[in-house]
């Protein structure tokens, strides 16, 4: 029978994180996660029999960290949804939010962002990794729809995917730019774009 004590799994896949981030996939194996969680040796295959379980199971911590990170969000910031917001008033309530979940993402949250853009790129290689990752992306975009609702934002269904995906581009820039770069100057334009860019207007272009 599998172990079933979560704070262990938790430690393991906490510190697979920080050695993605550090090392690279090359640097992530079941005796050094061991080692950077200070667990006995033979603890991480208990937990993950193969590699690539451990870095599904890390690809998992990370995206359960994303979303409660957006739980947080959604329930800190109470809108008034009673007057649906107009298009202009729209795009610029999403630029403001992109742009402080872009700079937590790439300055104190580096790390992990940085862990799952190594994952992603190793799942080129793994099939395994890749079916697992693109089931969390298809359940991050539903989710992703849902937080925008409940913080007033109520952006289309078809629109989000393309949100997600230029919010995940330009985070990849920022997490691969020096930290002492990243700032608001640097990212608040780029936030006004992305709102631009998945937003249709309502004659149909996108909005300028």
């Amino acid at each position: 029978m599998p172990p079933t004590n979560p704070a262990r799994r938790q430690a393991l896949t906490d510190a697979a994180i920080d050695l993605l981030a550090a090392s690279g996939v090359h640097g992530v194996t079941h005796r050094a996660v061991e080692n950077a969680a200070a667990l006995p040796p033979g603890t991480a295959s208990n937990y993950f029999p193969s590699r690539e379980a451990l870095l599904v199971a890390t690809a998992r911590r990370i995206v359960e960290l994303h979303h409660a990170d957006m739980d947080r969000t959604a329930r800190h910031h109470h809108t008034d949804t009673a007057t649906p917001p107009t298009h202009a008033s729209l795009a610029d309530r999403l630029a403001a939010l992109l742009t402080d979940a872009l700079l937590t993402a790439a300055t104190t949250l580096r790390t992990r962002y940085r862990a799952i853009y190594e994952l992603q790129l190793e799942a080129v290689r793994r099939p395994a990794l890749a079916s697992a990752l693109a089931g969390l992306q298809d359940s991050s975009i539903g989710l992703t729809a849902d937080h925008h609702g409940a913080l007033g934002l109520p952006i289309p269904a078809e629109a989000v995917p393309t949100l997600v995906t230029l919010y995940g581009g330009t985070l990849f820039v920022l997490v691969t730019t020096p930290v002492d770069l990243v700032n608001r100057q640097l990212v608040e334009p780029l936030a006004r774009a992305i709102a631009r860019g998945a937003l249709p207007d309502p004659g149909g272009s996108t909005t300028q």
